[in-house]
């Protein structure tokens, strides 16, 4: 096994970005064809590469860095990286869909960690292009679930096992990291 590059902490560098929706968590095109929106048409910086990934269809916190052991530290689960997530989902969850994301729930025949999920209120985030699909007559509602693995696509499949499908996915923190103040598309140096 090769033991990823590590950077002097003065040479680090660590770049935080606001994913939009649509963009893929790659520099390059690779083999999703032609006309993808990847991290190249916002970072210009030589040499950072995401820690951990967002799916196509989700938005929000990716943390960007030179260094390899902290970009393994924070992208492998065996660390335990919090990671926050502002969730809108179709219906309303009850409190035992809430303590069923809280225990961990059963997916590809093994159960998630324990997550923190709780019902907030509808966060001032941006607007999504497009937009969510609206239905007058199915209600949704807004939650902030915490977790410290990262299977595929889990957030989604979690929220779909207890009933209560993702309509929209913002990651807003990372460890220590937030996205506080950063605008979709736009990034600083942490």
């Amino acid at each position: 096994m090769v033991k990823p590059k590590s950077i002097p902490p003065g040479a680090r560098r660590v770049v935080l970005f606001n994913k939009p929706f649509g963009v893929l968590s790659q520099f390059t095109e690779g083999t999703t064809g032609e006309g993808a929106v990847t991290l190249s048409s916002f970072i210009h910086i030589p040499e950072v590469y995401p820690a951990g990934r967002l799916d196509k269809d989700s938005e929000g916190l990716l943390v960007l860095t030179n260094d390899g052991r902290l970009q393994a530290r924070i992208a492998d689960p065996r660390f335990k990286q919090p990671k926050t997530y502002l969730v809108q989902v179709e219906g309303e969850p009850d409190e035992a869909a809430l303590e069923m994301l809280s225990q961990g729930v059963l997916l590809d025949g093994t159960m998630t960690k324990p997550a923190e999920a709780e019902r907030i209120a509808a966060p001032d985030l941006w607007t999504r292009d497009p937009p969510v699909r609206f239905r007058k007559t199915v209600p949704d509602c807004w939650l902030r679930l915490t977790l410290r693995e990262g299977r595929n696509r889990q957030v989604r499949r979690m929220t779909a096992a207890v009933g209560h499908p993702t309509l929209r996915l913002v990651r807003w923190s990372v460890g220590e990291w937030a996205l506080d103040g950063l605008g979709p598309g736009e990034w600083r140096d942490a």
